[in-house]
């Protein structure tokens, strides 16, 4: 059998970004599942949702100091096992366990550390593949694309699969999510790697720490992280309990639109966007996903809050890889410890993002209740309110560019 090439590797890392959407999404798209066939709180389910990029976040954490020093062949290969342990587990403990929702955790407590490790790993060895510098930023786009499209298709298939099966035979899907970890992890097993950033040329982390426009690029993947996944997590549950759609339409309008506009972005600029600058494009995309916020939920028109959640998928699209970018290019020796960092603050917006959104919720019936009353009805769920607060976030993101100017390269 011949060897394999990098083109091989590349191919590769754009499958783990598949099975990253697969670990990130297939759960959110049960919460109506969930919440009707096993009990579980719509407050759980906002733990549930966050949960598993705190773990992400704390498996973040722990690389940080180990895959520089191991390579990446290894943690790759552990990630998509686990991951494919996670889903098996997500379709058996629930129902063998007293507790449905300790269940739940658990196998998100699994595939979450998988998800942990292919946030760190797969970011770098995509930068690290041979290609001309001035491509790097595109290439990286592109890669993240895989990770919308992934996302499209588990909307799909998993909206059809329940739509044709029932939803009481839900736990089949997560077994068959399952083989897509096991197949890629087959093909990581003989594809060469890109060889780490030696310690003594990586620039060293207590550095970058001291750096501020580091810091600010800390900020922009907290809040990038946020305002993507705080929309990519609830919409599908926004939909069909909020605007009061029919749940393979909500799915299909609501997350499945999102993941298609924004692997379309991320795809088109990866494609056609070697000569637009990166940084006004991130600004302009904070702002239009704050709009897209509002929008979803002040709009009374159900139709009109469902545009608004797929648009925002286009908008936010960049956000996340076009910060690794950003930030790849001002220090190009950062190592995969850089990433792990970068993708530490990018889990902890996807962790506080949902959360946030999710107790916000809860406030509708207290503190908030005259905000929700302005608002049109969401079969008092409260995630109205939610949505409105959490525009702030792309705000953030958009002034955090703007402030760091032009300081570092636009690429």
């Amino acid at each position: 059998m011949p060897p394999l090439t990098y083109v091989a590797t590349r191919r590769s890392a754009h499958a783990a970004y598949v099975v990253q959407a697969v670990v990130n999404n297939l759960a959110p798209l049960l919460f109506v599942v969930f919440h009707t066939s096993l009990d579980v709180p719509v407050a759980q389910l906002g733990v549930l949702a966050s949960l598993n990029f705190a773990v992400q976040l704390l498996t973040d954490l722990v690389a940080v100091r180990v895959v520089d020093r191991v390579g990446y062949r290894r943690p790759l290969v552990l990630a998509h096992a686990l991951a494919a342990l996670g889903l098996v587990l997500l379709a058996v403990l629930p129902l063998v366990l007293a507790s449905p929702f300790v269940g739940l955790c658990l196998a998100v407590v699994v595939y979450g550390v998988g998800g942990g490790l292919l946030e760190v790993l797969v970011s770098p060895v995509v930068e690290h593949l041979p290609s001309p510098s001035e491509a790097k930023a595109t290439g990286m786009a592109l890669a993240h694309s895989f990770y919308c499209w992934g996302q499209l298709a588990v909307v799909v298939l998993t909206t059809a699969l329940l739509a044709l099966l029932g939803t009481d035979l839900w736990p089949v899907l997560p077994v068959l999510w399952a083989v897509v970890p096991l197949a890629n992890l087959v093909v990581l097993l003989r594809v060469p790697m890109p060889a780490t950033v030696p310690d003594e040329h990586r620039t060293p982390l207590r550095a970058l720490f001291g750096t501020p426009l580091f810091l600010a690029a800390l900020v922009l993947m907290t809040t990038g992280g946020a305002a993507e996944l705080t929309m990519a997590q609830w919409s599908s549950f926004f939909a069909e309990q909020g605007t009061g759609v029919p749940k393979e339409v909500g799915d299909l309008l609501g997350p499945g639109l999102f993941a298609l506009l924004m692997g379309l972005g991320r795809a088109a600029y990866g494609l056609w966007g070697q000569d637009v600058p990166l940084r006004p494009l991130l600004a302009g995309s904070g702002a239009a996903a704050a709009v897209c916020y509002v929008v979803a939920a002040t709009a009374s028109v159900p139709a009109v809050s469902l545009v608004a959640c797929a648009l925002c998928g286009l908008a936010v699209a960049l956000l996340w890889p076009g910060t690794f970018s950003l930030t790849a290019a001002r220090f190009p020796l950062g190592g995969a410890a850089m990433f792990a960092v970068l993708a530490l603050a990018g889990d902890a917006g996807g962790t506080f993002g949902p959360l946030g959104a999710g107790l916000l919720a809860d406030l509708a019936g207290g503190p908030l209740a005259g905000l929700a009353t302005a608002l049109p009805p969401d079969s008092g769920t409260g995630l109205r309110v939610g949505m409105l607060l959490s525009a702030l976030v792309p705000v953030v993101f958009a002034f955090t560019v703007l402030a760091t100017g032009r300081r570092g390269a636009d690429r």
